[in-house]
C-alpha cells in the first residue's frame, strides 16, 4: 500500500527532472494524502503536468466507481481487473514524488512512521493510472490510482507492499501508447534496494492537516516513552 508520500522539490526541479511543462502554481508537499489534487503526467499529454485528485472520486462526482475508496492497484493484476484494465491498456501515469511513508507497528498501540526515498534523494515515479468522470454540474474530472507491487528488503522491514517506482528509460516506456502489455508488466518490478534509503520522521505525519518540511525531517528511532528526537 502506498497511502501517503512527498513532493518537497520546486516547480522548476519538477520541470527540470520531468522535460514537462507546469502551468499552474505549485508549491512545494510534504504530506499528500489521498483525495487531494496534485501533479501527474499522462500518456495523453507527456509535455505536461496535469493535476488530478487522488484515488477518491470528488464528491461533486455524479457516477462514482465500484472502487472509489481505493488509492492503489495492485501491479500483479492491474490487467486483469475489470476496473482497472481499460485504463491500464491506454490511460496511463507518472506520478511524480521524492518519497512515501509506511509506518512499522511496536506492540500493539504505537505505530512508527517511516519515509523511504532514493538514496540520493532526487526526484522520482511512481506507475499510475488514471481515469475521468462527469462533475455534477458536467465539468470533466480526474483521478489516479498508485500501483503496488512486492517489497523491497528497504521495506520489507515496515510493509509488505510497495509503490512501483520507474526509472528514467521506464517511464518513457510507461508513458508509449505503443507499449504492448508484456512490456509494460515487466516495468512493474520492485525498485532495487540498493537506490533506496529509510529512516523514522516525526508523527506529524500522520495527520493530513500537517504539511510542513518538518514532517521529512529525520529523527531518531522512538524510544520507550514515545518520544522523538529530531536531527538537523
Amino acid at each position: 500500500m502506498c497511502g501517503r508520500y512527498s513532493l518537497s522539490k520546486s516547480k522548476i526541479d519538477l520541470e527540470e527532472r520531468f522535460q514537462a511543462e507546469m502551468l499552474s502554481d505549485f508549491k512545494p508537499r510534504y504530506n499528500i494524502a489521498p483525495t487531494q489534487l496534485v501533479p501527474v503526467i499522462t500518456s495523453d499529454s507527456p509535455k505536461g503536468f496535469s493535476f488530478f485528485y487522488w484515488g477518491i472520486t470528488p464528491d461533486f462526482g455524479q457516477n462514482k466507481p465500484v472502487a472509489q475508496k481505493l488509492i492503489n492497484a495492485k501491479a500483479e493484476t492491474v490487467h486483469e481487473k475489470v476496473s482497472f484494465k481499460s485504463s491500464f491498456q491506454s490511460r496511463r501515469c507518472l506520478v511524480p514524488a521524492d518519497g512515501f511513508f509506511e509506518w512499522k507497528r511496536l506492540g500493539k498501540k504505537t505505530k512508527i512512521p517511516y519515509r523511504f526515498t532514493l538514496r540520493d534523494e532526487s526526484l522520482f515515479s511512481f506507475a499510475g493510472i488514471w481515469e475521468e468522470y462527469e462533475g455534477l454540474n458536467g465539468e470533466i474530472q480526474h483521478t489516479f490510482l498508485i500501483l503496488t507491487t512486492t517489497p523491497n528488503s528497504v521495506v520489507e522491514e515496515v510493509h509488505d507492499r510497495m509503490p512501483v517506482i520507474l526509472s528514467r528509460e521506464n517511464e518513457k516506456k510507461w508513458l508509449d501508447k505503443y507499449s504492448n502489455e508484456t512490456e509494460l508488466l515487466a516495468l512493474l518490478k520492485p525498485a532495487s534496494p540498493d537506490l533506496m534509503q529509510s529512516y523514522t520522521v516525526s508523527p506529524l505525519v500522520n495527520s493530513v492537516q500537517n504539511d510542513s518540511p518538518g514532517i521529512i525531517r529525520r529523527t531518531s528511532p522512538m524510544d520507550q516513552h514515545g518520544n522523538y528526537t529530531l536531527f538537523g
